[in-house]
């Protein structure tokens, strides 16, 4: 039976960031995941690396601060998969959020930046305004231009994963869990990978598996009990329309949220929703609510689209993402985003991982090296992470 400092259940991200990590900090590492690397909810995303500047009106400035010094670390280390891009913030007459407000915002974005380049913002001059082409011009007072990235979530997880096996972590893909018992010197776990049954033994285990941390638990031996939690669904359409030069935050014109209108592979792709979902029993898919909502709100910011229905003829693709959140009674979209790292008394050594975003999946995996380094001490470093670069 193959032995391991550390087992990670979960191909996404989170995963593959704290294999990376561990890798190089010395200790041996399995992952192991369901389907393809990258392949469920980080490949569904927005696509964005941003340092989330909707969250500060829910007063969530440390992960503010963090998300945009990952920003940073992202566009330096992997040059060719995360781009700088502009965004654009339209108000209106009619909009939510003053001028004065978005200012605010964007001055206290550009302070939590601390002097990257990527803070400064401007306000755009009406006579440039049309070069957001197809955009409504009637009642608009102010447009904001600022900075943030884009990318290609479900590459840049895989060159994480690359990076990973390049230190000597073994990556399972299409690899099933099948059950994991906790013992006091350590846990046993059994996996299906085409066909074959593998058994490992591993120091420590990492729960990393999504909306579906849950299901991974339910797995264990001795039972052990999960954080209850939310499943949000994020519904995107990329419609086969010219893309735009850059983003375009916009106020959704049916509620309080905000929504993207971005450039995709030439194509233009607006998302996203905040859907509850009651199961995983099926994969997700865009409801006709959601198609609904965001082809509205699209059409009413550029009028000039074709007509509803020959809109939505221009449909290439949907996709979904899902979110954790923990369970609350507030709207999902007030929510922390903040990743939960959950660990018991009774079963020490498996830690679970409950929510995160795409952008902050380096520090995640920094505070779980450190649980790691706690709990069974630290290895001799074979790589330092912030020197290595992903393509």
């Amino acid at each position: 039976m193959a032995c391991f400092d550390i087992a990670i259940v979960g191909g996404g991200i989170s995963g593959v960031g704290i294999a990376q990590y561990a890798a190089a900090a010395g200790y041996s590492t399995l992952l192991v995941e369901k389907g393809e690397i990258g392949g469920q909810t980080s490949a569904n995303s927005s696509k964005l690396i941003h340092g989330g500047l909707r969250y500060l009106e829910t007063g969530q400035i440390n992960l503010v601060r963090k998300s945009l010094l990952e920003r940073r670390h992202l566009l330096d280390l992997a040059p060719t998969l995360v781009k700088a891009v502009p965004f654009y913030i339209p108000v209106y007459d009619n909009s939510q959020r003053s001028p004065l407000t978005i200012r605010a915002g964007l001055s206290l974005y550009a302070l939590l930046s601390q002097f990257d380049p990527l803070g400064q913002f401007v306000s755009l001059p009406a006579v440039h305004w049309h070069r957001l082409t197809g955009l409504k011009l009637i009642g608009l007072k102010a447009v904001f231009q600022y900075w943030d990235a884009q990318t290609d979530d479900k590459l840049l997880t895989q060159a994480v994963a690359r990076s990973a096996q390049a230190l000597g972590a073994e990556v399972y893909a299409d690899a099933e869990l099948v059950a994991l018992t906790h013992r006091r010197e350590g846990c046993e776990l059994s996996f299906n990978h085409r066909g074959e049954t593998h058994k490992a033994e591993a120091k420590l285990v990492i729960n990393a598996a999504g909306p579906w941390v849950n299901t991974v638990l339910s797995k264990v031996l001795p039972p052990l009990a999960g954080v209850e939690l939310d499943w949000v669904q994020g519904a995107h359409v990329l419609l086969d329309i010219p893309a735009p030069d850059g983003i375009l935050y916009l106020e959704s014109c049916f509620d309080k949220r905000v929504i993207f209108v971005m450039p995709w592979y030439g194509q233009t792709l607006v998302g996203t929703t905040e859907t509850e979902l009651a199961s995983l029993d099926k994969p997700p898919e865009a409801t006709e609510s959601e198609i609904n909502y965001l082809l509205g709100i699209y059409k009413h910011y550029f009028p000039l689209a074709p007509e509803f229905d020959a809109l939505k003829a221009k449909i290439s693709q949907t996709f979904c993402g899902i979110r954790v959140l923990p369970k609350q009674n507030s709207q999902a979209f007030e929510r922390p985003r903040d990743t939960l790292m959950q660990t018991s008394i009774s079963h020490p050594r498996i830690l679970s991982l409950y929510g995160g975003k795409l952008t902050t999946f380096r520090s995640t995996s920094a505070e779980v090296l450190e649980w790691i380094e706690k709990a069974i001490g630290k290895r001799v470093s074979i790589a330092d992470v912030n020197k290595l670069t992903l393509s």
